[in-house]
């Protein structure tokens, strides 16, 4: 059967030849866009496995430089801290000790590697008993109370050396806490990072046992936010920004594309995303059955959070992207 000239549009041609496809292609991963997570713990020559976060590990700050300086050799420019104590109580008060493993673990990387970028999670979560992100009074999150813990956790980082700080505790107020106490200890240049759309999901777990911080009681959907909730989000990004942030976060990344899109078409300030340890988690579980190829599924999935419009991706396959966009 004859075709009628001009039926249809043929935008195949475009997409033929490999060659053509890869200098038209719209959006690309480059080694700049990653920030690699890294869990740090006091001690000496400590690699340990962390057992739900295949391939990603507890370190001790010595250990946690030899992961470093291969890293940042092969291209990655950025790192975030998170630590893990064993001494924690009732307010965190490990969280803010000079010879922390987070305030350690930045002196070493700094020394060291003075070129790298180190960020540094500010919260409490790893560090109290309860495992919430602020001072508990019964059952309650004492907001107030905790934005000076976390001034004096920020403080701490930024004294040992680090160059932008991530509070993520979600507590009101807290980013403008955090840039007065930065700006009259000397440090109005440090950067911070607000997880400003950080919500109440359930894909933390892994992480939560990576630094021990499930809480004792209830849930963190007091402070964080509620999934459904995208005028929320928009809120907190901008009370964020009118309070100091230099940079804006979504977190967790996949679940909240669409978040992070219109993020990207409000506002003019970086984005970070962060691909949660629950999402590389389905990942490595699935390609270690079988069920699909883990480097094709993780980069596809890296690729749509940078056409959303990430300008930063946060994610525990960082380590991986030197070989594998090379490869490509």
């Amino acid at each position: 059967m004859e075709r009628t000239p001009g039926t249809f549009v043929r935008n195949r041609r475009l997409r033929r030849f490999p060659t053509l496809r890869t200098m038209l292609q719209e959006t690309h991963l480059v080694l700049q866009d990653f920030i690699c997570p890294f869990f740090v713990v006091q001690g000496q020559g400590i690699r340990k496995a962390i057992p739900h976060l295949p391939e990603v590990f507890l370190f001790s700050p010595d250990e946690l430089l030899r992961e470093a300086v291969t890293l940042h050799e092969k291209g990655i420019q950025a790192v975030l801290l998170f630590g893990r104590s064993e001494r924690k109580d009732e307010v965190g008060s490990d969280a803010w000790n000079p010879h922390g493993a987070v305030q350690e673990a930045v002196r070493v990387l700094k020394r060291e590697l003075p070129t790298l970028f180190v960020f540094t999670d500010v919260c409490l979560c790893a560090y109290t008993t309860s495992g919430h992100c602020g001072v508990v009074q019964g059952q309650h999150i004492d907001n107030d109370r905790t934005l000076e813990h976390l001034a004096r956790v920020a403080l701490s980082h930024c004294e040992a050396g680090a160059d932008g700080i991530a509070p993520s505790d979600m507590m009101d107020g807290h980013i403008l806490a955090l840039r007065e106490a930065l700006d009259q200890a000397g440090f109005q240049e440090i950067p911070i990072m607000a997880y400003s759309a950080k919500f109440a999901s359930s894909l933390y777990e892994p992480f939560r046992e990576a630094v021990d911080s499930t809480p004792l009681f209830g849930d963190r959907s007091s402070y964080q936010l509620p999934p459904a909730n995208l005028r929320e989000a928009l809120r907190e990004a901008q009370t964020d920004l009118s309070e100091g942030a230099d940079i804006l976060m979504v977190k967790p990344a996949l679940p909240y594309l669409d978040v992070l899109r219109v993020f990207r078409e409000r506002f003019l300030v970086p984005l970070a995303a962060f691909q949660v340890s629950g999402e590389y988690a389905m990942v490595k579980y699935a390609s270690l059955n079988g069920a699909i190829d883990e480097k094709k599924v993780a980069l596809e999935l890296l690729l749509s959070i940078k056409r959303a419009g990430a300008d930063l991706i946060i994610s525990y396959f960082a380590p991986k992207m030197p070989e594998w966009l090379r490869e490509e």
